[in-house]
């Protein structure tokens, strides 16, 4: 049996590659980046090129393995990243439908919901929708707030003492390191094939901006204050950051969504053990390495 992951070159994706590997499961990865593929041959890893906007290639992908991690390609902040990433969740579905996969674990977020221009609220419910409709054992997991959106706010930590939020500074949401979810979504691959469900996942706690800043504090040994964006110029500061006008549109919708309507999930969500203190930690180490160089965006 082998397992295919889509998405394998994230932090997600390749945590779900690790995990499965430390478990002995015979993995292959499906890629688009042809100088990607050398990281996973040196862990002897099979790697398949096929666009995600290709069926055509995706089908030849798909017929090479029996089961399927799928995380839809975020598309370029620069682009109309909602029409972007739902042709490619059309076009990975409808490659899916025709193959011989027995069963799909597919990531999503919380609070997806149906709506235009939501960003991947939307697109991802969307996918869920699709998925749902295909006939195979489908696992949908939505992740929480993924701690990793936070990477970028490290350089004007370190430089500046700030930390720039779209949300209240004491607005706790559930947040998950990436490196977490990609465990948990590949245990739910290695589960039985008609063992299937929708499952929400977070860290150990809820956390607000002000946490984070916290957390930055501790790590970097140096005082760091949260400043609050008004919504007002939330599209302002996404497209000074390098989005579309469409794209600073649909993440600004987003986050509303998010901040009006905190997400409830269920009783029995499934509980991650790394804490934002270990992450922010892990990410500063990382950056002190001379790894880790990202525009600053505000969470």
């Amino acid at each position: 049996m082998t397992h295919l992951v889509l998405g394998a070159t994230g932090h997600v994706g390749s945590a779900v590659v690790d995990t499965l590997i430390a478990n002995q499961q015979s993995v292959a990865v499906i890629i688009r980046d042809t100088q990607k593929a050398d990281q996973f041959h040196q862990k002897g890893i099979k790697v398949i090129i096929a666009d995600a906007h290709n069926v055509e290639e995706l089908r030849q992908a798909f017929a090479q393995g029996d089961r399927l991690f799928i995380l839809n390609p975020p598309a370029d902040p620069s682009t109309d990243t909602v029409r972007e990433e739902t042709q490619t969740v059309n076009t990975i579905v409808e490659a899916l439908d025709s193959s011989s996969i027995k069963k799909v674990v597919a990531l999503s977020t919380y609070g997806a919901q149906p709506g235009e221009q939501l960003g991947d609220l939307g697109v991802l419910y969307h996918m869920e929708q699709l998925l749902s409709k295909l006939g195979k054992p489908v696992t949908v997991l939505r992740g929480a707030y993924y701690m990793s959106n936070w990477d970028s706010a490290l350089q004007t930590a370190k430089t500046d003492g700030l930390l720039h939020s779209f949300y209240p500074a004491n607005f706790k949401l559930p947040m998950i390191a990436p490196g977490d979810l990609g465990l948990i979504a590949a245990h739910l691959l290695m589960e039985h094939v008609e063992s299937t469900r929708l499952y929400h996942a977070q860290g150990p706690s809820l956390y607000s901006p002000a946490d984070v800043a916290r957390a930055f504090e501790k790590a970097l040994g140096r005082s760091v204050d949260c400043v609050v964006i008004p919504e007002v110029n939330w599209k302002n500061a996404l497209i000074s950051a390098g989005f579309s006008a469409l794209a600073a549109e649909s993440m600004s919708a987003m986050t509303k969504v998010t901040l009006d309507n905190p997400t409830q999930p269920d009783p029995d969500v499934l509980r991650a053990g790394t804490t934002l203190d270990e992450y922010i930690e892990s990410i500063v180490r990382k950056e002190q390495g001379g790894n880790l160089h990202s525009p600053s965006l505000p969470g």
